[in-house]
């Protein structure tokens, strides 16, 4: 739990909403859940959870196909899922009745007789979602159902129909976005109105884990029947290492409801009791308090920036992407601090360590998400930081993306190391420096070996020490990018403990950007062992690039852009970039061909619907045309994000960069190289809203308020004429992060045109 959002924000909200007056909208108001969810990610969901909740309960509509899980463009539920991490899923329930089914369901299965399965029908109009509560009434049982979450238990609540045949399914295998494979399963009947078990599973090739449930229902019920791909079991115990599930009936002749209350745990199901026990304590069987107490979580959390002007729309997909960036993360520790470590070894978290806290990759999420986490939830920055520590003392490796508390390799750099760093910059963490610096330090240096069935590490990194750049012979361009970069985060961290030896050789280091560059041409380009770069270039073939190409990556050195523009050349890098972003208008920025693909070649430029694009529009900062950035950081919050369920993000949003880019780039702020140099300069850009106040966690932060407020403010409006922090006029188009934290106002006055281009 983000501890600050418990306590101390109370009165300044109560006096906010008697300033506001009793009918305004709060900032959780805004929030659609519903945004981008038709074509996304599976950690992307309309469904119940709390901030970084282990329970992720949301209802699935697809096949286990990559961005499998809720589609809202189809027309049907399967169930209900308590578990959406990435690599991650598991515990389906589904109420239903009628003709007994034995398995979900694909959308176009009949709904009815032979084929059919326990899914059914509803119309979005019957559909509500907001943060902490879902609801749906199911078609063809004819029954509603009603989901909340703490951060350890899912809670539902069904309104079923009179009907002799009502039921609960519960299904430990279920479709999900990389799909599961279970090797060993139970579930057992412990009373008339309780059932327990385990799902033994193995995802996405590295991720091993138990997820362990106890079920309560609200009042007992009639019969219970275990089921296996061999058909229906008798007895109170059914075990299977392949299609495993139960069933529990509910005959009624009148109208009624069913609440089920379930507790989650991935160390034993006694844990999974004591989680459902300690936090369901104080509110027993009363859906709506547990509903309420979410919201209260997520409101104050929301509030944390409060943003006034501007259009309702623009606030919508503000809050939404602000929500969305604390969605996705996974809390992997128990309330009494177990976990199960990447050896599957229980480990009990030390005082002063709050929660394990899981995902995807860090992966250039050092623009945008670090910033807004280190201003709205510091105590979350410090809780992700304590996790990688851990990690390096339990288990001796940092982890770029630890689902499952797992090592998973996956991405190329290490960026969960610019979050460390960042970190210890802004003194939001100030203990065990010295082993973080050891555990990033041995990041870069150590040619990492596979690792309780994980990858650690940064996989070639001898070979990249020895040459100065990644041969083609052993790993793609890019990795000479990010390894460059994470020698820079490393040198930083040395400078903050006065290493000066380390510190001037990891920085002469993060210089290897360079040695992937052909000089002539001005890009990145493919090199072989021997020196030599490979011939039939092709600057947008995706071939020796992760998720990118080489017109995107050669602008990708987030820790020396002015070093990017002496080599490429003034006049070639402003020319190439506003080139890029002129053919990029007409896909809005977005070139999905090159999302997902392998060996594929097609003129795309802009990429923001994937991370390594994403700071673009700040380069004309540092090339003398601040006017462009203000140009294109507002066309691409106008076109590139949407407030419909269709279109939220034109891209892959993983794991909150891409909803973290929109909420800062809104307050006209941005990040660089994520935080980690001494100056931390923070970029400015045109603000959305005419003001906007950021509200600072005083535990961490000396300043109560950061403002910002914006003058002769109109959507036309949208160039910086001037600028003055605290009553002082700026020389440049940036402050730094201590300007924001130390609390005070920021001044911007707007123009609708630009100044002349010197």
């Amino acid at each position: 739990m983000i501890d600050f959002l418990r306590t101390g924000m109370v009165c300044w909200l109560a006096a906010l909403c008697m300033h506001a007056g009793a009918q305004q909208k709060q900032p959780i108001d805004y929030v659609d859940p519903f945004i981008g969810t038709s074509n996304s990610r599976w950690m992307l969901f309309p469904g119940a959870t709390m901030p970084n909740g282990m329970v992720k309960l949301s209802p699935d509509n697809q096949r286990s196909v990559w961005q499998g899980g809720y589609e809202y463009s189809i027309g049907s539920i399967h169930g209900f899922s308590h578990v959406h991490g990435w690599t991650m899923a598991g515990l389906l329930t589904m109420p239903a009745n009628g003709d007994l089914a034995l398995t979900p369901g694909l959308p176009d299965d009949p709904f009815k007789g032979a084929g059919a399965g326990y899914h059914s029908r509803f119309r979005h109009e019957d559909e509500k979602a907001s943060p902490g509560y879902y609801s749906v009434f199911l078609l063809d049982p004819q029954v509603k159902a009603e989901l909340t979450a703490t951060e350890r238990t899912g809670v539902q609540r069904y309104s079923f129909p009179a009907d002799s045949s009502n039921r609960v399914m519960i299904q430990l295998n279920l479709p999900s976005e990389y799909g599961i494979e279970l090797k060993d399963a139970q579930i057992v009947k412990v009373s008339d109105s309780e059932v327990a078990g385990y799902a033994r599973t193995v995802a996405a090739g590295f991720n091993d884990y138990c997820l362990y449930f106890v079920m309560q229902f609200s009042k007992p019920f009639r019969s219970f029947n275990g089921f296996t791909g061999r058909g229906v079991q008798t007895g109170d115990t059914v075990t299977a290492q392949d299609g495993i599930g139960a069933y529990v009936s509910f005959p009624m002749a009148r109208p009624g409801q069913v609440l089920l209350r379930t507790g989650i745990s991935f160390v034993s199901a006694a844990q999974a009791r004591l989680n459902l026990q300690e936090e369901l304590k104080d509110f027993g069987w009363d859906f709506d308090a547990i509903a309420a107490h979410s919201r209260s979580v997520w409101s104050r959390l929301l509030s944390t920036i409060i943003v006034a002007g501007g259009s309702e729309e623009n606030k919508t997909k503000f809050y939404t992407n602000f929500y969305r960036c604390f969605t996705a993360k996974m809390i992997m520790s128990d309330v009494n601090g177990k976990y199960r470590d990447a050896c599957e070894q229980v480990q009990q978290l030390p005082r002063g360590r709050k929660v394990m806290i899981g995902g995807d990759a860090y992966w250039n999420s050092f623009w945008n998400l670090n910033l807004l986490w280190s201003l709205s939830t510091p105590d979350l920055v410090e809780q992700l930081v304590d996790t990688q520590l851990e990690l390096f003392e339990k288990t001796g490796w940092l982890s770029k993306g630890p689902a499952g508390i797992e090592y998973s390799g996956i991405m190329e750099g290490s960026h969960q190391m610019a979050l460390m760093t960042s970190a210890y910059r802004k003194g939001i963490v100030t203990k065990n420096a010295k082993t973080a610096y050891a555990a990033m330090k041995k990041h870069v240096t150590v040619e990492p070996q596979p690792l309780c069935g994980g990858s650690p590490g940064n996989p070639q990194i001898s070979v990249y020490a020895a040459k100065g750049y990644m041969p083609v012979e052993k790993g793609v361009a890019s990795k000479t990018l990010d390894y460059a970069y994470d020698d820079w985060c490393v040198a930083q961290m040395a400078q903050l403990l006065h290493k000066e030896k380390d510190y001037q050789f990891f920085l002469n280091r993060s210089a290897s950007w360079k040695h992937a560059f052909d000089t002539t041409l001005g890009y990145v380009v493919p090199r072989k062992a021997d020196g030599s770069f490979i011939t039939g270039f092709d600057r947008f073939s995706v071939n020796h690039f992760i998720e990118g190409n080489s017109w995107q990556y050669s602008f990708y050195v987030p820790h020396d852009v002015p070093g990017l523009i002496r080599l490429m050349g003034r006049e070639r890098f402003l020319n190439r970039l506003q080139e890029g972003f002129k053919k990029s208008e007409f896909h809005r920025f977005a070139a999905h061909a090159l999302d997902r693909t392998q060996g594929q070649s097609a003129e795309y430029y802009i990429n923001h619907g994937n991370e390594v694009n994403m700071q673009a529009a700040y380069l004309f900062n540092y090339a003398g045309r601040p006017q462009l950035t203000q140009y294109y950081t507002r066309k691409i919050l106008d076109t590139f994000y949407d407030a419909s369920p269709y279109v939220g993000w034109n891209g892959d949003e993983d794991e909150g960069q891409m909803g973290a880019w929109f909420v800062i780039s809104a307050l006209g702020l941005f990040e660089m190289n994520g935080g980690t140099a001494a100056d931390q300069r923070v970029d400015l850009t045109s603000p959305l809203f005419r003001e906007a106040r950021i509200r600072l966690n005083n535990a961490y932060y000396k300043g109560k308020e950061f403002v910002i407020r914006v003058h002769n403010y109109s959507p036309e409006h949208i160039y910086i004429r001037s600028a003055a922090l605290n009553g002082k006029t700026l020389k440049g188009n940036y402050i730094r992060f201590n300007d924001i934290v130390n609390g005070g106002l920021l001044e911007l006055h707007m123009t609708a045109t630009p100044d002349p281009q010197p």
